[in-house]
């Protein structure tokens, strides 16, 4: 398949992981007892910033694209600062930033798509690089936090938005839309799903172990009765049946 990788402005690619930063700082804030410095939170916001493009571009094997300007980590810095003192104002605004958290996840996910159909990967491993572009910077603040990977454990369909929106947009580029109206396509179910998993509460369902199999029933014969009616009483415990025997005097 061939393509070209989608491309978005500089200051557009800034405003993106400067989101990111700000999300990350504002969780890290929120874990009083980790007591986080300066330093802690501004490595907090430059990993969940920059984080996906980093792995995509390693998987990719090619320089990452936060590396090749001087604006990346600056950026990532000060929005991760702001974010951490200014967390009750952002709180407030949540809604919006929770919008441009999805818009961000989709624009992500795109770009990590093209990027890596446009460097000749097959659609499949296409579809993993744009959705570890997408949530690659949340995975990394979770590991830096030493928490539970939030994408790994039931919440609300994160990595499955990503998932759907970089698979409508590798399809639509295989049957030869091009490509900016597929990677807007794939930003709108991006966007569409994160938004109404975070409004209704959608999540996968939790893992379960797969019941057993029924098993087959035999008929059960009584035991013969005995003269002296030392069996009394019969219980089951568990699946194996068993006789409380009361001894004569």
């Amino acid at each position: 398949m061939s393509t070209t990788a989608l491309a978005i402005p500089l200051w557009g690619d800034l405003i993106a992981v400067g989101v990111g930063s700000l999300q990350g700082a504002m969780f890290a804030s929120g874990f009083r007892d980790r007591r986080l410095d300066l330093l802690g939170i501004a490595i907090i916001g430059v990993a969940t910033g920059v984080g996906g493009g980093l792995l995509r571009d390693i998987l990719l094997n090619v320089t990452p694209v936060a590396l090749q300007s001087n604006w990346y980590l600056p950026s990532t810095i000060v929005a991760a600062l702001l974010g951490m003192l200014l967390i009750r104002l952002f709180r407030r605004l949540d809604p919006i930033i929770t919008f441009l958290d999805a818009l961000t996840i989709g624009l992500f996910g795109a770009i990590g798509a093209t990027k890596a159909l446009a460097l000749g990967l097959p659609e499949v491993p296409a579809v993993f690089v744009g959705v570890v572009s997408a949530v690659g910077g949340g995975i990394l603040r979770d590991l830096l936090l030493n928490l539970p990977i939030a994408v790994m454990h039931v919440g609300s369909l994160y990595a499955v938005a990503a998932g759907a929106g970089t698979i409508v947009l590798v399809v639509m580029v295989g049957l030869g839309v091009p490509i900016i109206p597929a990677a807007i396509v794939c930003v709108v179910v991006t966007l569409a799903i994160r938004l109404l998993a975070v409004r209704f509460g959608w999540s996968l369902p939790e893992q379960r172990e797969l019941g057993r199999l029924p098993r087959m029933r035999w008929p059960r014969l009584r035991p013969p009765a005995r003269s002296d009616d030392s069996i009394t009483e019969r219980t089951d415990t568990g699946t194996i049946p068993r006789y409380r025997i009361d001894k004569g005097e």
